[in-house]
């Protein structure tokens, strides 16, 4: 079609049953919609409407042709929304949930920033370490770490997460630091509530640079906070199979010391997931954009 504002004037027509008032929809006069749908027929080549003095219906052709019609005009207008949303400055309240200790650590830290860009915003920020269901409990966004469980969510990741191996110095001399995962069965291994897989523990091995899993004891203390399991591990209870964000510092501090190293495992994905709405809001694209540009690249060189 080298004309859609046929298509439109004879999807509107076919809605509001008469030319007058697809008229009065489009703003156009009963005679400019009239001759519209004539030139749509005579290019298509077919009647497309039944017209009498009292009323209007479409063919069997014409009501093929509106089906197809109604959703290009549908599109149509979807993208038009959605360039116009794109120019709103985000403004309104975000609900977002976040897990606590990345929360506390890199979006605490980040939201001024945000906030100072977007004046028009307020954020409502609940961190939780268990999974909120975003559409029950009115969130318009939640950050997850790891593997997103399958679902109706929509999922942008925004940046990638190393885990390690680690306990402190005088536990690895008092107990013997693995040379190999399949050793960390005859350890005290300290697990995370929240994850499924908490007493299986993700490897890569070096030399095929296949994936592996070694079933763990549950140790001293099984937690739902990652800081807790590493304040326990530093302490010297045990081992710990932490994301390096949480443990950044005690490393550098010497306060964990790592092990397994040529075993890391992949990273894992931070996601910001939201629901399915037909229209993605301008505050949440607005704040995905922005994590997405701050947690660019790797984790050592976020702020």
């Amino acid at each position: 079609m080298n004309d859609l504002s046929g298509i439109a004037v004879f999807a509107a027509v076919a809605e509001a049953g008469s030319f007058t008032k697809a008229g009065a929809r489009l703003n156009l006069s009963k005679s400019a919609v009239s001759k519209q749908i004539s030139k749509l027929e005579e290019r298509l080549g077919a009647q497309l409407m039944n017209r009498t003095t009292r009323r209007l219906s479409l063919t069997e052709v014409g009501q093929a042709f509106y089906e197809r019609c109604r959703r290009i005009v549908a599109e149509a207008e979807e993208a038009e929304l959605a360039v116009t949303r794109l120019q709103i400055a985000p403004r309104g309240i975000l609900k977002l949930s976040a897990p606590v200790s990345f929360g506390v650590e890199h979006l605490g830290p980040a939201l001024p920033d945000f906030m100072a860009q977007h004046p028009e915003m307020q954020i409502d920020m609940e961190c939780a370490d268990r999974l909120v269901d975003l559409v029950e409990e009115g969130f318009d966004l939640a950050v997850r770490i790891g593997r997103l469980r399958d679902s109706s969510l929509i999922a942008k990741r925004i940046a990638f997460i190393r885990r390690k191996v680690l306990a402190a110095p005088g536990y690895w001399a008092a107990h013997g630091k693995p040379e190999h995962p399949s050793e960390l069965t005859a350890h005290s291994c300290l697990t995370y509530t929240y994850l499924q897989t908490a007493q299986n523990w993700e490897f890569r091995d070096p030399e095929t640079d296949e994936d592996f899993t070694v079933a763990v004891p549950t140790g001293a203390l099984h937690a739902n906070n990652g800081h807790v399991l590493a304040d326990a591990a530093a302490g010297g209870q045990g081992v710990v199979f932490s994301p390096t964000f949480i443990c950044r510092e005690a490393i550098r501090e010497g306060r964990l010391e790592p092990a397994l190293e040529a075993f890391e495992p992949e990273p894992i994905g931070v996601h910001a997931v939201y629901p399915p709405n037909r229209h993605l809001s301008a505050k949440v694209r607005a704040f995905i954009d922005f994590l997405a540009a701050r947690f660019a690249g790797p984790e050592e060189t976020w702020p």
